[in-house]
């Protein structure tokens, strides 16, 4: 294909089979992230997404490099679980700053160099517990849900543009951070997902595929859930 591409949290887990099919598909991807490791074939950008000094850096190198960015993939984001009641502010802030925060000024970011080409894509990676929240996740599913107010937003307001905004709603996944959950928690939410089994990660690329390119033009302010049927509930 050879597009531009600019991935948040594009060296692991989710991200990493993102990256790796834009990779596949011939594009110039970028992956912005943290730390870790880089994937070969891949710029490697060091960026924190709650920092617009470095998301600005980030951008200006893969610009440099790739030229403007045509594709964002906003998928950086962290959890910080706790119940409600012991949940401290800062907890709560650092959560959305990194997940809803962050892409927007990602976001922000991007619009400039597609407003310039009149062509975008912006793809947002949210979850399921956007909508059905959890226990323990006050944080992590108001930035999940949050996503779907900003990329709407941004589909009704950079459409004349050209530019489309989507979102990809997964729900377990088998990355790191499913290994991560107490078993009965993981459990619970195999038992409410119709399939019956994780996701693999290259589940979730597929979709973030077929929303960058030309198959999915006129696809813009939707949400997909690739999730096995755990968003219809039990």
């Amino acid at each position: 294909m050879n597009r531009s591409v600019l991935i948040t949290g594009g060296n692991r887990g989710i991200g990493r089979a993102i990256t790796e099919a834009f990779l596949k598909a011939g594009d110039r991807v970028a992956v912005a992230h943290r730390g870790g490791d880089g994937l070969p074939g891949a710029l490697d950008l060091r960026c924190d997404v709650t920092s617009t000094e470095q998301v600005d850096a980030a951008f200006t190198a893969a610009e440099s490099a790739h030229g403007p960015v045509e594709i964002l993939v906003s998928n950086a984001g962290i959890t910080d679980s706790a119940p409600l009641a012991a949940m401290a502010e800062d907890q709560f802030g650092r959560v959305l700053d990194t997940n809803l925060t962050g892409a927007y000024r990602v976001a922000k970011r991007a619009s400039r160099g597609m407003v310039r080409l009149r062509n975008g894509r912006m793809i947002f990676i949210s979850s399921v517990l956007g909508t059905g929240g959890r226990r323990g996740a006050a944080n992590y599913s108001a930035s999940k849900a949050g996503l779907v107010g900003l990329a709407r937003s941004i589909a009704r307001e950079y459409a004349g543009y050209g530019i489309t905004a989507n979102l990809v709603t997964p729900g377990l996944v088998r990355t790191e951070m499913m290994e991560d959950m107490p078993e009965d928690m993981r459990r619970q939410l195999l038992d409410r997902t119709l399939l019956r089994r994780p996701a693999e990660p290259e589940e979730i690329a597929d979709a973030v595929l077929w929303l960058a390119d030309d198959r999915s033009r006129y696809v813009t302010g939707a949400e997909i859930h690739v999730d096995g049927g755990l968003s219809l509930g039990a």
